[in-house]
């Protein structure tokens, strides 16, 4: 039903906490209850602590926490501050002491909690980070960077900018460029035809980010090279958003010393984010859209084509101009061209000579046949979410999270130059669904189901003018239709 392309190996989208609760010689002590409370959402975690006092929260949501243990005949413990982060396992141990439930110890947790059971490398970019850090042009991915042991390649093939969307090829600890295992709250966000990145939100929409490498667990097993873990903003008890915009504009830089101008570059990103409650400390919604408008100024570039002299047969201004040769010396040119660079315009080919005369074709007064040219650089790029979290009682929690991307390039194909074309029209499009139901079953079995659907639509089509039949060429010109398909494992 839901089209997961891999339904084994889910990744971590959640955090957890363990410990033990101890008296104060240092014996276990079961039975304690042990309650943690999400702050801002007021979603209650509890179990107890087993026979050696040991007690495990699994699947708790990112962020922060408040942890209450009580048991009979001892001072309540409660400490607060505690903010977990994405796939962390934190040990919190915990020390009774002797008295009563109505008299309880305060701890405020201001240190770090340490990861002690992870066998990989991770770095966590925790929202602050996220939002504050100057990314060019507000790429998540460019953060797998921040977080070292990354370096950027150039990729080829499956890999090119014209085949997916987005395109970053990078490689971690010195694996392969598609080697890296993405996760968008849990369900799975690689592209198969790649092995690519789909699309990632924008970081005002984004919790956490946390890449892992070197020895990875066993849910990341179906990459070699690390795993990014992703988890997108759910709303809370209170109402937060924000409004935003970014503006570049070559206008207002300084040149470059080694460049001839200034950078021509435009480009406009703007949106917002809004979260909050619909039913308090039970249901909650967030959405955020970014669009960036993109214009830039062509590279110029240069081709020689026929001039009219040319195409009247007379190459003799051309080849005795020093500013056309190429070392400045006249040149001569052998039959059918005569002694003085002229050859019967009869000889020419007559489809080279039709192409000559399209309307899309350009002309020049340059004596050597330059013309200078570029192509125009335009594109808009969409990208939205919304989520919606449900704490249906102590037991069940349900999410469910809509986000999609849309960029829109057209063509550079000018209809005075048709030299100048070098791309077709980009439409591209990725929807993306994750459903996510945690049920707690007992004291130590916990239900945790993600559903992910993932859709990419990448159609280019080409501009339409001359093909080789107007032109006087005999042959078949393909339009092409074919489907690629994906089968899961291969």
């Amino acid at each position: 039903m839901f089209g997961c392309s891999l339904t084994w190996g889910q990744a971590i989208s959640t955090s957890q906490i363990n410990g033990a609760v101890r008296d104060p010689s240092g014996l276990a002590v079961p039975g304690a209850e042990v309650r943690a409370t999400q702050t801002e959402t007021g979603l209650v975690r509890s179990t107890s602590s087993a026979a050696d006092g040991g007690f495990v929260l699994t699947n708790l949501p990112v962020g922060p926490y408040q942890l209450e243990v009580s048991k009979e005949g001892f001072n309540k413990y409660l400490q607060s501050g505690l903010v977990l982060q994405v796939a962390g396992n934190p040990t919190i141990d915990v020390a009774l002491k002797v008295g009563t439930v109505s008299e309880q110890v305060q701890v405020e947790a201001n240190a770090a909690l340490v990861e002690t059971r992870g066998s990989g490398i991770g770095t966590v970019m925790e929202n602050q980070r996220v939002v504050e850090l100057p990314l060019n042009g507000r790429q998540v991915t460019d953060l797998i960077y921040l977080s070292g042991m990354a370096t950027q390649v150039n990729g080829a093939g499956l890999n090119s900018g014209v085949r997916n969307y987005p395109t970053q090829d990078i490689s971690v600890a010195g694996g392969l460029a598609n080697g890296l295992t993405y996760s968008l709250d849990g369900g799975s966000h690689n592209d198969p035809y790649n092995n690519l990145n789909l699309p990632l939100p924008f970081p005002d929409a984004l919790q956490e980010f946390k890449l892992e490498t070197s020895a990875l667990p066993a849910q990341y097993g179906h990459h070699s090279s690390a795993a990014v873990n992703v988890v997108t903003k759910s709303g809370t008890n209170g109402f937060h958003g924000d409004l935003f915009e970014f503006f570049r504009n070559g206008a207002m830089n300084a040149r470059n010393a080694f460049a001839k101008s200034r950078d021509q570059l435009k480009r406009n990103q703007f949106g917002g984010t809004l979260g909050g409650r619909i039913l308090k400390d039970k249901l909650f919604f967030f959405v955020g859209q970014q669009t960036t408008v993109t214009r830039s100024a062509p590279p110029i570039a240069i081709a020689h084509i026929p001039t009219a002299q040319m195409l009247q047969g007379d190459f003799s201004a051309f080849l005795t101009n020093p500013a056309c040769t190429a070392n400045g010396k006249p040149l001569a040119l052998k039959g059918p061209f005569d002694s003085t660079n002229h050859v019967s315009p009869t000889l020419f080919s007559p489809a080279a000579q039709n192409i000559l005369k399209q309307s899309s074709f350009p002309q020049t007064s340059d004596p050597c046949g330059t013309i200078q040219y570029g192509s125009r650089f335009a594109n808009d790029d969409y990208n939205s979410l919304f989520r919606i979290d449900y704490q249906l009682s102590d037991k069940q929690s349900l999410f469910v999270r809509y986000s999609q991307a849309h960029l829109l390039q057209p063509s550079d194909y000018d209809p005075a130059n048709v030299l100048a074309l070098v791309n077709a029209n980009l439409n591209f499009w990725m929807h993306s669904v994750v459903l996510g139901h945690t049920y707690i079953i007992g004291a130590g079995t916990v239900s945790s189901f993600r559903g992910t659907f993932n859709r990419s639509e990448n159609p280019k089509s080409p501009p339409e003018f001359f093909d080789a039949k107007d032109v006087g060429i005999n042959m078949w010109v393909a339009q092409p239709k074919f489907i690629r398909m994906t089968v899961s494992g291969g």
